[in-house]
C-alpha cells in the first residue's frame, strides 16, 4: 500500500481494511465515521486557501467532488488499497463504494492513531493536487438537473421519492425516484445521498442534457 504513514497500531489498519460483509461486528463503519469528518475539514481547509475567489456555493460543489465516493475510490486505487482490503462481495457497482468507505477508514485509522494535523497533512499532500486540477467549480448531478429543470419548466423543481432500504441492517441499499418534466428516474446507492445522485445523473440522459 503505497501511503506516506507507518502505523503504530497495526490493529487499528487491519479494522479499516474489514468491510462488514466480513464482519458485521467488527469493521470499518466507526472508523469510516470518523474518517470521513477528518477528510471534510482538510478539504474545506485546502479549498479556503486555494480558491479565496470562490463563494460558498462554488467551495460547496468544489468540495463534494474532492470527497465523493468516486474520488476516494480513485485514491485508493493509486495507493494500492484495493489488494488489502478484506471484503465480502465486491463486484459491479458496489467496488467503487467499497474502495471509498475503506480509503475513508484509513484517514480515521491514521487519525486515532496519530493525531489530527498527522492526518491532515497526509490528506493535504494527496487532495491538493486533485483540488488544484478542479478549474471551474463543478456541479454534482443533483445541482444541475435543478438547474435545467427549473430554467425549462416554469420554475419546476425535481421531486425525490425515498422508498424503503433493503438488505442486511449493517450493509442496506437505498433506492430514490426523482420525477421532473413528465419523466422519472430511479438510481440505487448505499445512501440516500449516493441513490439520489444516481437517480438524478440518469433523469438527466432521459431528457437529453
Amino acid at each position: 500500500m503505497k501511503l506516506n504513514y507507518k502505523f503504530k497500531n497495526k490493529k487499528l489498519l487491519e479494522l479499516a481494511l474489514t468491510q462488514s460483509g466480513i464482519d458485521s461486528k467488527n469493521n470499518n463503519e466507526r472508523l469510516e465515521f470518523i474518517g470521513d469528518r477528518v477528510l471534510g475539514l482538510s478539504v474545506a481547509e485546502i479549498l479556503y486557501k486555494m480558491y479565496p475567489d470562490d463563494n460558498e456555493g462554488g467551495l460547496s460543489r468544489r468540495h463534494a467532488t474532492l470527497v465523493s465516493a468516486e474520488t476516494l475510490a480513485n485514491v485508493a486505487r493509486d495507493i494500492e488499497l484495493e489488494q488489502h482490503i478484506r471484503h465480502g462481495h465486491m463486484t459491479g457497482g458496489k467496488i467503487d463504494n467499497v474502495l471509498a468507505d475503506a480509503m475513508e477508514a484509513v484517514l480515521g485509522a491514521i487519525f486515532l492513531d496519530s493525531d489530527f494535523e498527522t492526518a491532515r497533512a497526509i490528506i493535504t499532500d494527496i487532495w491538493s493536487g486533485l483540488a488544484a486540477a478542479e478549474i471551474v467549480a463543478p456541479k454534482d448531478a443533483k445541482s444541475t438537473l435543478q438547474e435545467y429543470v427549473q430554467k425549462r419548466d416554469s420554475g419546476g423543481l425535481p421531486v425525490y421519492e425515498y422508498h424503503e432500504p433493503v438488505g442486511v441492517s449493517h450493509n442496506p441499499e437505498f433506492t430514490v425516484t426523482v420525477s421532473a418534466m413528465g419523466k422519472s428516474a430511479t438510481g440505487v446507492g448505499s445512501s440516500k445521498k449516493t441513490a439520489s445522485l444516481d437517480a438524478a445523473e440518469k433523469l438527466l440522459k432521459i431528457l437529453d442534457f
